[in-house]
């Protein structure tokens, strides 16, 4: 039985996984994967090209420190790399695959569980320094903007939150498929994050995560919005240096939102900020039609309830053809 096998087949059964289990697992899986490169590093630590001894193909290990007790590895992150496996069975073009997990005890309180996924070459944003100097096309922006809204609606129908969507973790193959990466890991890399001293960038966080209020899914979609700007700027839409300077330079594009849609769960209120009017799009996307921006709008709505889903978003006049929307106006 396979440490994977065994992460869909007891995740509702138990409450943690032995040491003794989790090594004996573990030895024939440490062992398969040879280091190559190190390829990034980040809040959730160093990532790695590796080779697969066994099938010779280049995969990516990410490792995370697990605090465990004497029982070993807690259930919580049992259940997370099985629903994250679970996904797998859909093969969705636009996800990375997950193809592997490996445990190894460091010490009675923590465990180092590896994460095997595909190996894509780059990511968005070296995808993005390494376009002409005329930038990419407003069809090759659609394009990649349609795949990464269908992986987010495949992750969002699953009930699975990225938290953390940046150009950085959005892969794009030398065909140029988009694939997520590092969804849903958020709750397995809780104990990590704690343990290690890191610096997350602000720069793609909607207004509810920096005010510390309550999120869901919405938090992606203005991510995605961020990340749509960026896309035709080449630089990002908002680069703030602390929550309360990342939510001004947003405020300062958006508008301040009426009283109402101000969240009363948190400790910054709304008289902090000065009266400001919502800028045109087109004052910092110029490139942008006019139907990207009525979606890019959408996208950037203050209030999470207000702000598009990414189903919504795919049906959206943006997206399709131009003799399609002369057609509808005719």
């Amino acid at each position: 039985m396979t440490l994977m096998f065994f992460f869909l087949k007891c995740h509702h059964q138990v409450k943690s996984i032995p040491f003794c289990l989790i090594l004996a697992m573990a030895h024939a899986t440490s062992i398969q994967y040879e280091p190559v490169a190190e390829i990034g590093g980040g809040a959730y630590g160093t990532v790695y090209k590796a080779r697969d001894t066994e099938s010779g193909q280049f995969v990516a290990l990410k490792s995370v420190r697990v605090q465990t007790d004497q029982n070993g590895l807690p259930i919580s992150t049992v259940r997370e790399v099985a629903l994250l496996r679970r996904l797998e069975q859909f093969d969705h073009p636009n996800v990375v695959r997950l193809m592997d997990v490996c445990a190894t005890q460091r010490s009675d309180q923590e465990t180092k569980v590896t994460l095997v996924f595909e190996h894509v070459d780059q990511d968005l944003k070296t995808y993005l320094e390494r376009a002409p100097a005329a930038g990419l096309s407003p069809g090759h922006i659609k394009d990649l903007m349609r795949q990464l809204l269908c992986g987010l609606a495949f992750l969002h129908s699953n009930r699975v939150m990225h938290r953390d969507l940046k150009p950085e973790n959005i892969l794009v193959t030398s065909q140029g498929q988009v694939k997520l990466a590092d969804f849903g890991l958020a709750r397995i890399y809780s104990c990590h994050m704690a343990l290690t001293p890191v610096v997350v960038t602000l720069w793609y966080r909607p207004p509810e995560v920096l005010l510390q209020s309550s999120y869901a899914t919405p938090v992606d979609i203005w991510s995605t919005g961020c990340i749509f700007a960026e896309m035709f700027r080449r630089k990002p839409l908002f680069c703030g240096e602390s929550e309360v300077d990342q939510l001004g330079k947003i405020l300062d594009v958006i508008g301040l939102p009426p009283e109402e849609e101000w969240p009363t769960d948190v400790t910054l209120s709304r008289k902090n900020f000065p009266p400001l009017l919502p800028r045109p799009v087109t004052d910092f996307v110029p490139e942008i039609n006019e139907q990207g921006a009525q979606l890019l709008l959408k996208m950037l709505t203050f209030d999470p309830f207000k702000r598009i889903s990414a189903l919504n978003a795919l049906e959206h006049p943006y997206f399709q053809d131009e003799e399609t929307l002369t057609q509808t106006k005719s």
